[in-house]
């Protein structure tokens, strides 16, 4: 017999998120203070959780007022100027940046240090204003030109050298889109060249949602409101499967969707921890108990 209720084995938090979650609990179990430079994970719910084990989330402004604390840095990344706003104020920094955007870091900076033409151009594909595009722009001295849309490259100077990167959560064919847009306006001996820095673990999730959404009747896809990997991966599910509910808590499933012998599926975003696709699961279930489950589910 078919499954009637399934949790997505490869949905939930990606390896970086996952790491910065695990060592702000091992750090909090130590005892004392432990701040945590922005939101740790897009995720109202699981920030709430760690808030009520001690986690005190701060922004950049009040992190400027700290002296002899320990700061954990999230996945996301950071600018120089965090570590050296850190050393000045003895702050002890717990590094939980992710090793793939720590990577994409350390290239930029590269180019841009070693850059031979002075009027190159460093473009970010990315959201403005997204904690991995700013530690990305921190690596250029915010010199870098960040493109959100195909819209955006009329910002860039098609007579001057190009090198194009990625944030690593970007989809892969807006990024191929965006590249070949920009290789088909260069001019004259301006050279373009770009990278493909995307995080494979990220970007391997869209193709298995849409099979997962493709073979349930009914899905609820849970991500935080906050969360744009939430926003890309639920449009996929919604493409593939119309019958397809965004939730940002386990506790709102709508009884009235649950009529009929429908096969269920439960998903989510990278930044979405699988206690609460477990719980959401379990909630189903309370409302409707002849459920079958996959036991290797939860």
């Amino acid at each position: 017999m078919a499954y009637k209720l399934e949790i997505d084995k490869q949905s939930g938090c990606c390896f970086g998120v996952a790491k910065a979650i695990s060592k702000a609990e091992e750090e909090l179990k130590k005892g004392g203070t432990l701040y945590c430079l922005g939101d740790i994970v897009h995720n109202n719910v699981e920030v709430q959780r760690l808030a009520e084990m001690g986690l005190v989330t701060i922004d950049h402004e009040q992190f400027k007022k700290l002296r002899n604390v320990r700061v954990l840095l999230r996945a996301h990344g950071e600018p120089p100027s965090t570590y050296e706003i850190a050393k000045e104020n003895n702050i002890e920094i717990i590094d939980a940046s992710c090793p793939v955007v720590l990577g994409l870091q350390k290239r930029i900076r590269k180019k841009f240090v070693n850059k031979s033409n002075q009027d190159a151009q460093i473009v970010i594909y990315g959201k403005k204003g997204h904690a991995e595009v700013n530690g990305l722009l921190g690596q250029t001295d915010e010199s870098a030109i960040v493109i959100e849309n195909k819209e955006d490259i009329e910002k860039l100077d098609f007579t001057r050298d190009i090198s194009l990167f990625s944030q690593t959560t970007k989809p892969l064919d807006g990024l191929q889109e965006i590249s070949n847009l920009i290789a088909s306006r260069m001019e004259g001996d301006a050279q373009f060249e770009f990278f493909d820095t995307i995080c494979r673990q990220v970007s391997n999730r869209v193709p298995n949602i849409r099979e997962f959404a493709l073979n349930h009747d009914l899905i609820f896809f849970i991500a935080g409101e906050k969360s744009s990997n939430g926003k890309v991966l639920f449009a996929e599910c919604k493409k593939a499967n119309p019958n397809s509910y965004f939730i940002h808590t386990p506790d709102e499933i709508d009884p009235d969707l649950l009529k009929g012998d429908v096969r269920i599926g439960i998903c989510g975003a990278t930044s979405t921890p699988m206690w609460q696709m477990e719980a959401v699961a379990r909630n189903i279930i309370k409302i409707k108990p002849e459920l079958s489950v996959e036991k290797a589910a939860f």
